[in-house]
């Protein structure tokens, strides 16, 4: 895996957010739709890799609205660690929520994982759903230490997307760890590859 991005430390992480002394907090965002998935993972291990890499002995928690793709396989991947624990973030009570996933199998795995959080937060209903996928990725930013993005690096299709969320990172100077993947085509549910970046992570202020 070919890595990319700037060294350095800088960004919020050496605050130590707001979680327990000696928690690092790492918020995800990314795509639902994505293609080659297998690809994707090996870039998530890679950095969440650099993460403990970069900040030896912290426990990971990650934050995480537990959307399909994903939220989901970030969230995944960190509570394979051991000592790691889930902040759920939902940007509507769960009930309602619960709706933005059709197949059953979905909404299974969505269950399963918030069972197994450690704090849900649920916000309350907005005007909008977007404007409620909105308000949670800025919940979701506040305090966090690393944000982890699985993205193509466009633009936002609609608001409280991916390149909003790192947009507000980039801002705020967080350390970012960006998962390279393909989004979904506009207007379709089929997912598209970025070839050979599929993968491939790039890092900043980390």
């Amino acid at each position: 895996m070919t890595l990319g991005g700037s060294e350095g430390s800088g960004g919020r992480a050496s605050a130590g957010g707001s979680g327990a002394p000696g928690e690092l907090r790492i918020g995800v965002t990314g795509h639902r739709i994505l293609a080659e998935r297998e690809r994707v993972v090996v870039g998530i291990e890679t950095a969440l890799g650099r993460i403990e890499a970069r900040f030896p002995g912290r426990a990971l928690v990650v934050v995480s609205a537990l959307a399909e793709g994903a939220d989901r396989l970030v969230a995944e991947a960190v509570l394979g660690r051991t000592g790691s624990r889930l902040v759920a973030v939902l940007p509507m009570p769960r009930s309602d929520y619960l709706s933005d996933f059709a197949m059953p199998e979905s909404r299974d795995e969505f269950l399963r994982l918030l069972a197994g959080a450690a704090e849900v937060v649920e916000l309350p209903a907005s005007f909008s759903r977007t404007q409620a996928y909105a308000a949670a990725n800025e919940r979701l930013l506040d305090g966090i230490d690393v944000l982890v993005a699985v993205w193509d690096g466009g633009g936002a299709q609609g608001q409280g997307g991916t390149a909003e969320v790192v947009a507000r990172a980039r801002t705020l100077r967080l350390p970012l760890a960006w998962v390279h993947a393909g989004n979904r085509r506009p207007g379709t549910m089929e997912p598209t590859s970025l070839g050979t970046d599929q993968g491939h992570v790039t890092f900043e202020n980390l």
